[in-house]
């Protein structure tokens, strides 16, 4: 079968490998799309924390079921995704059932080869039923669980209002599932045409561009003088990271999705003042993944509209480079296989 190999960062190769055989509690999916996230770009970029090479990537996914054990209710011919984030079931993050943080976890596509394959075997458990959804909602299940996670970590109410940072594809995720909670969502970016995004195409009415206008004053004029009662960041982005401190509201919660490699810093005094709340939030669980589809057959969520590349398979090496690229619009480009 053919794969598709980040050898060191910059460089892609493809490659023959041996299609997975099956054992008992695995199920072997054939691949049939792969959307392309932050991690994968920052992988390749090399500046992705806990990341080695040589490297599968791929872990937005959906497939069909090829082969399957049959011992959790799957068939073959059904279509899937997968909870990629495989954990060990005795560290006290998942006696504690926190499993997307486990002591010893393993992300497809991360830590282990993930889905730039043409078949892949995974722990049978892992496996979410397609529930009627298309093979795009599918493969796009994933990173809205990631921001459905945050807004669920934050704890966010109708009463509260959001600032979401970075209008990626993690981020608009978030903002879906603040606005699916009720809440005001405000959306901030330095790019113009993410915040044309934003309000266009998921119905964000109030976003802030931090690189042309006074982010502290524009807050101040939305939220009456009381600041985000909720900020979540969805850059990774120390500079965003550390400046968005002072944005937030007395007893606020801020919520750090995006992930950074140095270390963030800010003023004691004022966080402590604020009696304010500071969290990360890594990967998701099955009730956000669950969450998720439900959003999707209730019509509360289109993810489809964040697709703005296809890519066949074959044509990955040649075009990944150039989705890095500040000018290339891409919200997420999809992998069709």
């Amino acid at each position: 079968m053919n794969t598709l190999v980040c050898v060191t960062p910059g460089e892609f190769d493809y490659r023959e490998a041996e299609r997975p055989e099956l054992t008992p509690r695995r199920t072997i999916i054939k691949i049939k799309r792969v959307g392309i996230c932050g991690t994968d770009l920052h992988a390749f970029e090399g500046t992705q924390p806990f990341f080695s090479y040589p490297r599968i990537l791929g872990h937005e996914l959906a497939g069909e079921i090829v082969e399957t054990d049959g011992s959790h209710g799957f068939s073959v011919g059904e279509s899937v995704t997968f909870i990629p984030y495989f954990n060990c079931g005795k560290c006290i993050a998942c006696r504690n059932e926190k499993p997307n943080c486990c002591t010893s976890i393993q992300v497809f596509g991360v830590h282990i080869d993930g889905g730039m394959s043409e078949y892949v075997s995974i722990p049978s458990d892992h496996l979410v039923h397609g529930s009627g959804l298309s093979l795009d909602e599918l493969a796009l299940v994933e990173p809205l669980a990631i921001g459905a996670h945050g807004v669920r970590r934050a704890g966010v109410t109708p009463k509260d209002t959001v600032l979401v940072v970075g209008a990626g594809p993690i981020g608009l995720a978030t903002m879906e599932f603040a606005r699916i909670a009720g809440a005001t969502v405000i959306a901030m970016d330095i790019n113009d045409s993410r915040l044309v995004f934003c309000r266009e195409k998921i119905g964000v009415t109030h976003t802030i561009n931090a690189l042309t206008e006074n982010a502290q004053e524009k807050l101040a004029e939305l939220t009456d003088g009381d600041m985000p009662t909720v900020i979540i960041d969805a850059t990774g982005n120390l500079r965003a990271i550390n400046t968005a401190f002072q944005y937030l509201a007395h007893g606020g919660r801020y919520v750090l999705i995006g992930l950074q490699k140095a270390e963030i810093s800010f003023s004691h005094p004022d966080f402590h003042k604020r009696e304010a709340t500071l969290m990360s939030s890594r990967n998701a669980t099955r009730e956000d993944f669950e969450h998720v589809i439900k959003s999707m057959k209730a019509g509360m969520i289109n993810p489809r509209t964040y697709i703005t590349h296809r890519v066949a398979f074959g044509d990955v090496k040649r075009q990944f480079k150039n989705w890095l690229e500040a000018n290339s619009g891409v919200i997420k480009a999809m992998v069709t296989m």
